[in-house]
C-alpha cells in the first residue's frame, strides 16, 4: 500500500512523534510505502511531497513543531491558494495521479472536518486528533494537551515567588479562545486562586470580593488563571455579532489586561499580567505526550491495514479506538461547569469567579 500523511492547523508539541508512530508501524511493520505531504491541504492541492523512509524518521520523537509544515489551507473554501479552481475535485485528482491508498491528516478541529468531506467524497482517510485545547469531540484527550499544561503550569509556579515578594495581583492569560480545558488543569495544579474560563461567565465584582478577603485573611496576594476567551456575565448575554462587534472595539490587547484595570481600580493591589502565548505550542513533547502520539501513530496505521476509512483515532478510557469522522466533524468538547474537576476545585477554595 501507498499512503500519504499531512499536517494542518496550528503546531502543537507531539505532532512529529505522531508521524513517527504513523510512519515507523507502516514501513516497518506492514511494509507500506509512506509520502509525506508538505504544507497541510495546501501541499495536497500543489503536490509538493517527498518519500519518506526508516531514516527520515530519527530524531522525530522528543522533536516539537512539524517536519513537514503547517497552513491553514481549507479546500472547501474559495479563499487560500489556488483561487477559483475545484479544490476538492484537484485534491481527489492528485491522490489519484500519486497512487496513494489512504492519507492520514493529523490536525484539529478544522482538520476534522475537512476530513469528514473528503471521506464523503469517497476518498480514504484516516485521522487524528491534534490540539493543545483538548477540544475534540469523540476522544478523552489529544496529544499537544498535556505538553501544554505543563507549560502553562511551570508559567504559574514561577508567578508565585514575585506574587509573593510584592503582594502582587498576578493576571495569567492562558490560551483557549473556545474550551477552558488547559486554563483549568494548569490553574489547578499550578495552585491559581481564581480560574477564568469561557464556559464558565465571570462577575468581576465577584473576582474583586475574593482578592479583597484574601487579603483581609493575611493573604496579600492572588493569583489568577484567565483563559483568552474568559467572558463576563454581562457579556455573555449579548448575540453573537455583537459580542464580535463590541471586542473589535475593545481598548485593550487582550481579556487578561481589561480585567487587570478593572481590579487596580476595585482593590488596593498593584496588578501585573503575563501572557505566555504560543511558548505553550511550542518545545519537545512530554513523556505522556510522546507515548500518546505513538500509539495513536501505531492504530492510525492499522486502521489503514484493516481499511477502516472514514474513522478518527480516538482515546477512550485509555485504549485506542475508531470513531466516525461524520459524528466529529463540526462538534466541540466543552468542559462541563458542573464536571467533578470543577467541583473538587471549589471545595479547595478556587474561585471561578461565578459565585
Amino acid at each position: 500500500m501507498r499512503i500519504g500523511i499531512l499536517t494542518s492547523g496550528g503546531d502543537c508539541p507531539g505532532i512529529n512523534a505522531t508521524i513517527r508512530g504513523v510512519c515507523k508501524t507502516a514501513i516497518n511493520h506492514y511494509g507500506m510505502e509512506v509520502i509525506g505531504i508538505h504544507s497541510g491541504f495546501q501541499g495536497l492541492l500543489t503536490k509538493d511531497v517527498e518519500s519518506f523512509t526508516e531514516k527520515s524518521l530519527s530524531g522525530l520523537l522528543n522533536l516539537g513543531g512539524t517536519m513537514l509544515g503547517t497552513s491553514r489551507e481549507k479546500p472547501f473554501k474559495k479563499n487560500g491558494v489556488m483561487s477559483g479552481v475545484d479544490k476538492p475535485a484537484l485534491i481527489a485528482r492528485n491522490i489519484e495521479e500519486m497512487g496513494l491508498d489512504c492519507v492520514v491528516c493529523i490536525g484539529g478541529n478544522g482538520t476534522q472536518k475537512t476530513a469528514a468531506k473528503l471521506s464523503a467524497m469517497g476518498l480514504n482517510i484516516v485521522s487524528v486528533p491534534k490540539t493543545i485545547d483538548n477540544d475534540i469531540w469523540g476522544t478523552d484527550f489529544s496529544f499537544g494537551f498535556d505538553s501544554a499544561v505543563s507549560i502553562a503550569t511551570d508559567a504559574i509556579d514561577r508567578l508565585h515567588s514575585t506574587a509573593s515578594s510584592h503582594k502582587r495581583v498576578m493576571v495569567i492569560e492562558v490560551m483557549g479562545h473556545k474550551v477552558g480545558y488547559v486554563t483549568l488543569h494548569a490553574g489547578i495544579a499550578g495552585g491559581a486562586d481564581i480560574i477564568l474560563l469561557p464556559e464558565i461567565p465571570y462577575d468581576i465584582n465577584v473576582i474583586t470580593d475574593v482578592i479583597n478577603r484574601r487579603s483581609r485573611e493575611g493573604k496579600p496576594f492572588t493569583i489568577l488563571a484567565v483563559a483568552e476567551g474568559a467572558i463576563s456575565k454581562e457579556d455573555a448575554k449579548l448575540k453573537k455579532k455583537e459580542y464580535k462587534e463590541k471586542i473589535s472595539k475593545r481598548k485593550y490587547p487582550s481579556i487578561a489586561y481589561e480585567l487587570a484595570e478593572q481590579i487596580q481600580e476595585a482593590t488596593d493591589k498593584e496588578v501585573r499580567i503575563t501572557v505566555p502565548g504560543h511558548t505553550q505550542r511550542g518545545g519537545s513533547p512530554c513523556a505522556y505526550d510522546r507515548v500518546f502520539a505513538t500509539r495513536v501513530g501505531a492504530k492510525a496505521a492499522e486502521m489503514i491495514l484493516e481499511g477502516k476509512y472514514g474513522y478518527m483515532v480516538a482515546m477512550r478510557d485509555g485504549e485506542t479506538t475508531a470513531v466516525p469522522l461524520e459524528e466529529v466533524a463540526g462538534k466541540l468538547k466543552m468542559v462541563d461547569p458542573k464536571c467533578g474537576l470543577i467541583k473538587e476545585a471549589k471545595t479547595i477554595g478556587i474561585s471561578f469567579g461565578d459565585e
